[in-house]
């Protein structure tokens, strides 16, 4: 459980700031947050509430991290206040800065842990899990046996690649890296595509791990697709660097060489794709060369913490994100939940999209996709 996206986040507990507002992804986070709070004082799953800093560095940065904290508070995201360079230094000794965004309400938390603790409230709740279960097949039952009660209370066939069988009343999917497929699978639309993005982290020495306090995040670049390299503390003590954000050539390749051929293959035929890369060719190629770079990627840290060298990193674990992409080129921002038409789909409910913050706000999507269940499925 939790073997990929769940189990490679970052582990931050996001407060809500950066997401349009009235979008799910603005309203679910900010739901999500305060539930998932609650949810590890009530389990007693350990949790740092340590804060965030979104710092400026150049002058150019200051209109759009202002735009940010109005953002914020038009979202209801608690605590938020815009503070200059010697508070900066009095929160994060370290860190240089013209003016940050400073969210004490953004926490940490291990997500493998939550994701084992909601497993075992499904399990008491009498919920089954399967693992090692690669569906291949959706289908309604044959009509053999009307009279069989299950037949008619349970008529969608689920099988996996080893020819084992489950029968469903109704299907909910969360599919992440492969929600695509599996909505294929099931007879509902291909898109959005899933596009597989890799992020490299470094991680700081232990001797080094005195440099940061809380999050350090940058100013984003609303040109750019992704956040750009932050510092993110981890519960166990340590401190991730980054990450950088290059195309994977596997959807579950979490090494730089992990390759595909149809992932690969499905990745670089898609138009969407090529549309995305051709807006961003030096965004892309600058990422690329700091996958390669140590040292490139330490100057992007060094704008914040000015003491970070190579000689206080090494390379650390990677993750990869589902982004899903429309065939325009554009990055799919909100959650999207869908079904279909036809007797499968019309039993189905897709979860399309949920990048981050899914992890900060799955109690709250939980909530949502059960009110949508039952409204759809008429329970």
């Amino acid at each position: 459980l939790a073997h990929h996206q769940s189990g490679h986040n970052s582990g931050v507990i996001h407060s809500g700031i950066y997401y349009t507002p009235g979008s799910l992804k603005a309203k679910l986070c900010v739901q999500g947050a305060a539930l998932c709070y609650k949810y590890c004082d009530q389990k007693g799953i350990p949790y740092k509430q340590c804060g965030k800093l979104i710092v400026a560095v150049e002058h150019d940065e200051i209109p759009r991290l202002k735009a940010l904290y109005e953002r914020g508070l038009q979202n209801n995201v608690p605590g938020l206040k815009l503070i200059g360079a010697k508070e900066i230094q009095e929160k994060e000794p370290f860190c240089r800065g013209l003016m940050a965004l400073d969210s004490p309400y953004t926490g940490i938390v291990d997500y493998k842990q939550v994701a084992q603790s909601y497993a075992r409230d499904f399990q008491e709740a009498g919920g089954t899990i399967l693992t090692d279960f690669e569906v291949t097949d959706m289908e309604m039952a044959k009509e053999s046996s009307p009279e069989s009660e299950d037949g008619l209370k349970y008529p969608v066939i689920v099988r996996n690649k080893k020819g084992e069988e489950i029968s469903c009343g109704h299907i909910l999917t969360c599919a992440g890296l492969h929600s695509d497929r599996l909505s294929e699978i099931s007879g509902c639309s291909p898109e959005p595509r899933i596009v597989p993005f890799r992020g490299d982290y470094l991680v700081l020495k232990p001797e080094k791990s005195y440099l940061v306090k809380g999050n350090i995040y940058p100013v984003p670049n609303p040109r750019f697709p992704f956040l750009g390299v932050h510092f993110t503390p981890r519960m166990d003590g340590s401190v991730w660097l980054g990450p950088n954000a290059v195309l994977a050539c596997k959807r579950e390749g979490y090494k730089l060489l992990d390759f595909s051929p149809r992932d690969f293959l499905d990745a670089v035929t898609y138009s969407g794709l090529w549309k995305l890369v051709l807006r961003n060719v030096s965004y892309g190629l600058g990422e690329l060369y700091r996958a390669f770079s140590l040292s490139a990627q330490v100057r992007q840290l060094q704008k914040f913490i000015p003491e970070v060298t190579t000689n206080d990193v090494l390379r650390g674990p990677s993750g990869v994100r589902a982004q899903a992409l429309d065939s325009q080129g554009n990055l799919v921002d909100d959650f999207v939940f869908d079904g279909g038409a036809g007797a499968v789909g019309s039993r189905i409910l897709h979860v399309r999209n949920a990048p981050s913050p899914a992890a900060t706000s799955s109690l709250a999507i939980a909530a949502a996709i059960a009110d949508e269940a039952q409204r759809r499925f008429q329970l």
